[in-house]
C-alpha cells in the first residue's frame, strides 16, 4: 500500500429532492394490514431514509460506466452466485485509477469477469466517505401527508401482463413521494495531489445520477432525484487541531444551490488545487 499523508477533509452538505416516486427496498412486510409487496428501508422511526451504501453505489457504478471500464477484463467478481445475485465492479493495479482511488482497492488474488486472474499488490484506502441520508419531515407537510396511503409513504399499484395469456400480477410497490427531501453528508479525504484533481470525479458522479436514477425500478420512471442547497467546506489537518470544523459556526468554502452551479464554481477556482493544506 502505497504510503499516504493526510492533508485534510472536505465536507459536502445538501439536500436531495425527490422528483419522482422513489423506492429503495426494505424487508417484505408482508400482506397484512397496512403491509405492501415491496416496502421502502426506513430508520428505527418508521421514516424512510437513503442508505449511504444505495448512494455510493449508484455513484460508483455510473462513474465507472463514464470512465469505459466496465468490460470483462476490467470487472473483478466480488460476490458468486446466481445470474442475478453475480457482484462485478472495476478494480485495478493502476496507481492513478479515479475510480479504485475513490472508492478504494483491496490486496489480494482476484477473479475477473473473463475468468482471468487478477492479483492486486497495491490496495489503498477509500477516500469518499456517504453517510445515510435522513427525510426532513417538514418536506411532507400535513396537506401531503393526508393523500398518502402511509404516514410517510405512498403505495403504487402496478400490473405485470403475461404476453401469452394476458394474465395479470399485481403488485402493491411503497414509494417517497415526489417532494421529499433528505439531509446528506459526504466527506472527501485527501491524501495526495492526485486527490485534488478527482474530487471532479465525485461530482462527476453525482451530476450523472441526476440524469439516471436511484433506487428500483428507475425505467418505470421512479428514482428522479436532484441535489440542492449545497455546501462544501473544507477542514484541514491543523483545522482537527485547532477545533476549527463545527460546520454549523465555519463559512463554507463554496455554496450553491445546485450541482451545476457548484461545479461551475469549482472550475472558476480552480478546483481544490487552491485549498490551504
Amino acid at each position: 500500500m502505497t504510503e499516504l499523508i493526510m492533508e485534510g477533509k472536505l465536507v459536502m452538505t445538501g439536500l436531495i429532492k425527490a422528483c419522482t416516486g422513489l423506492h429503495i427496498g426494505g424487508s417484505p412486510t408482508g400482506l397484512d394490514i397496512g403491509g405492501v409487496d415491496k416496502s421502502v428501508i426506513k430508520d428505527p422511526g418508521g421514516k424512510p431514509y437513503i442508505p449511504g451504501s444505495s448512494l455510493k453505489g449508484k455513484m460508483r457504478s455510473l462513474l465507472e460506466k463514464s470512465e469505459g471500464l466496465v468490460t470483462s477484463s476490467s470487472l473483478v467478481v466480488t460476490k458468486k452466485g446466481g445470474i442475478h445475485d453475480t457482484i462485478r465492479m472495476h478494480m485495478c493495479n493502476s496507481p492513478t485509477c479515479a475510480v479504485c482511488n475513490i472508492f478504494g482497492r483491496t490486496n489480494g488474488r482476484k477473479k475477473l469477469a473473463d475468468e482471468s486472474d487478477l492479483n492486486i499488490e497495491n490496495g489503498t484506502l477509500p477516500r469518499l466517505i456517504v453517510r445515510d441520508a435522513y427525510l426532513v419531515e417538514d418536506s411532507i407537510p400535513r396537506e401531503m401527508k393526508e393523500h398518502l396511503d402511509l404516514e410517510w409513504t405512498e403505495v403504487k399499484f402496478e400490473n405485470s401482463i403475461d404476453r401469452i395469456t394476458s394474465a395479470a400480477n399485481p403488485r402493491q410497490t411503497e414509494r417517497v413521494p415526489r417532494g421529499a427531501e433528505f439531509s446528506f453528508q459526504m466527506v472527501y479525504t485527501v491524501y495526495t495531489p492526485a486527490d485534488r484533481d478527482d474530487f471532479s470525479k465525485v461530482t462527476k458522479a453525482l451530476r450523472l445520477l441526476e440524469d439516471d436514477y436511484l433506487g428500483g425500478a428507475g425505467s418505470r420512471g421512479y428514482g428522479q432525484i436532484l441535489f440542492r442547497n449545497l455546501k462544501l467546506y473544507w477542514n484541514s489537518v491543523n483545522d482537527y487541531e485547532t477545533g476549527n470544523i463545527n460546520l454549523a459556526t465555519k463559512q463554507p468554502w463554496l455554496a450553491a444551490d445546485t450541482l451545476s452551479q457548484l461545479m461551475e464554481q469549482m472550475v472558476e477556482v480552480g478546483g481544490l488545487a487552491g485549498l490551504k493544506e
